[in-house]
């Protein structure tokens, strides 16, 4: 497995470059959110390497499809220029707060047909730029209220119906912890539609080992399943920073803290 860090949320005391180049030091890979407020040309002249992005700004699955796939289109390019393979999706767009701006509590199965045919096309973008789209599970009950398809199955069953290789799973299993559970037969259910995981503890949302996830069992169920892709800490830091990436390293390869 390959290791990656979101530096959206640690050394957050740094400018976020600075923030780059320390998880790039520590031999990790590097997860962004948005694009448009970040330096891409400062983010390349880091050297590192970047597991996933932000795929899009604006739109939905479910409406204004066309304002997602021309934003997916645009987030593409810097993806391209910054060499990340991987381009993250929701089910809808999110504010800086990560609450949907527009909230949808329901959805129908008229919406569900249109998500799958929003996906297709994303899809098919993709796979004209080889790259791949990720659409990430979210929890509605304490993070992400009202956004649509946030449930682990729920994700799943959308990239399977559209059953593209170019149209994975981000599996967020602090996400999944928190409305679903029973994380270890998830991944044996999502495993063949993995694209990439997340990861924090639960509750808190930081490092593994601070919470009641069993991290270094997730680990070994991945390992048992044959996943060879990438882990990204996806979390805050319960004090120090470099704590929380020794502790993340430590829960997937067994190092010492």
């Amino acid at each position: 497995m390959k290791l990656a860090v979101c530096a959206e949320m640690v050394f957050t005391e740094l400018p976020f470059l600075e923030r780059v180049e320390r998880i790039h030091a520590a031999g990790f890979g590097v997860v962004i959110w948005n694009w448009p407020d970040k330096d891409i040309a400062g983010l390349k002249k880091t050297g590192a390497a970047f597991s996933s992005m932000t795929g899009y700004v604006g739109g939905s699955l479910t409406h204004d499809q066309d304002r997602l796939l021309e934003t997916a289109e645009q987030s593409i390019q810097v993806a391209l220029e910054l060499g990340c393979p991987r381009l993250n999706l929701h089910g809808t767009e999110l504010d800086e707060r990560g609450l949907p701006v527009l909230p949808q509590y329901a959805v129908s199965g008229a919406d569900w047909l249109t998500a799958a045919r929003t996906l297709e096309r994303l899809a098919k973008l993709a796979d004209r730029y080889d790259v791949m789209f990720v659409l990430e599970n979210l929890n509605t009950e304490v993070d992400h209220p009202g956004v649509p398809f946030g449930k682990a199955a729920d994700t799943l069953a959308l990239v399977k119906a559209v059953d593209h290789p170019r149209l994975r799973m981000m599996l967020d299993l602090y996400h999944a912890q928190i409305g679903e559970g029973n994380l270890i037969e998830l991944i044996g259910k999502a495993f063949p539609y993995l694209g990439e995981i997340q990861v924090a503890d639960v509750p808190g949302r930081c490092e593994p080992g601070t919470g009641e996830i069993n991290y270094p069992a997730i680990a070994a169920a991945l390992r048992q399943h044959g996943y060879d892709g990438t882990v990204d800490l996806e979390a805050f830091a319960s004090s120090d920073s470099e704590l929380a990436l020794r502790r993340f390293r430590a829960a997937f390869t067994n190092a010492e803290i």
